[in-house]
């Protein structure tokens, strides 16, 4: 190939990288997505933990979320108020009143008070056992399984198993949600922090199986009803739930608890 070949080539092939660089130009400026600056600082201010406890996709998500006026300035559960004030500054809003949440395990069937239909030995984790004849071994199949899925998600190292049941230190505790969706039996909710009295069971059953299955499982008798004069307590499906933005912490309904699972901290 003789030189003027050589110089022939070089030209068509800058030529045409010229022009597709032109047209990529164009393009990108056509096309750009335009970012809210606010969301870049929303970004930022987050923790960055993606625990997806905000219900959007990371924090990524719940940044665009809040950007485009779809979220609350304190959807975060885990950056808590500091994020929130944070974050309000950015948008330029009141962050309002922050409810600070942390998980509960709503089961008090220990070893020693839940009964064993048969000895499981499967896999020893949750999710395996929950596939198990009557949703595992305990005689309430609505108790915890005690395998500990919940604490293996658990990014603080805020719960642990103790005589069977886990256990979640409040004071450790994100408030992420990851346990509550991980738990295959459902018993794990986010309640107030504040949240000085809790119902420790979630026995759907009616009263005579779940007090055959479990020495202290809710039998749905009402007496927690009848004492709240907050009307704060209700029997849903055989077991005591707690409205907590009725609830005055009065104790009152721990007190009168047969059973006592209704638990004060």
């Amino acid at each position: 190939m003789d030189l003027q070949s050589i110089l022939t080539s070089v030209s068509v092939v800058a030529g045409c990288g010229l022009i597709i660089s032109i047209f990529l130009s164009i393009f990108a400026k056509r096309f750009a997505v335009k970012v809210d600056k606010r969301e870049e600082e929303v970004l930022a201010a987050l923790p960055g933990n993606n625990c997806g406890g905000c219900g959007y996709p990371g924090c990524s998500g719940l940044a665009s979320a809040i950007a485009a006026g779809q979220a609350p300035v304190g959807g975060c559960p885990v950056g808590g108020k500091t994020v929130a004030d944070k974050i309000a500054a950015i948008m330029g809003v009141e962050a309002g009143d922050f409810v600070k949440k942390v998980a509960f395990v709503k089961c008090n069937g220990t070893c020693e008070a839940a009964g064993e239909d048969y000895e499981y030995l499967g896999p020893k984790d949750c999710k395996s056992a929950v596939m198990a004849p009557g949703r595992g071994s305990k005689s309430c199949n609505f108790g915890c399984l005690g395998f500990g899925s919940c604490k293996n998600v658990c990014d603080n190292d805020a719960i642990a198993i103790v005589d069977g049941i886990a256990v979640i230190d409040p004071e450790k505790c994100g408030g992420c949600g990851k346990c509550v969706k991980t738990c295959p039996m459902g018993i794990i909710e986010l309640v107030p922090y504040d949240a000085d009295v809790k119902v420790a069971c979630s026995s759907k059953d009616k009263g005579n199986i779940t007090a055959k299955a479990c020495k202290t499982g809710c039998v749905g008798c009402g007496i927690c009803v009848k004492t709240c004069q907050f009307s704060a307590v209700t029997v849903e499906d055989n077991v005591a739930h707690i409205d907590y933005d009725k609830c005055t912490r009065c104790m009152a309904c721990a007190q009168k608890c047969p059973k006592k699972i209704i638990t004060v901290r």
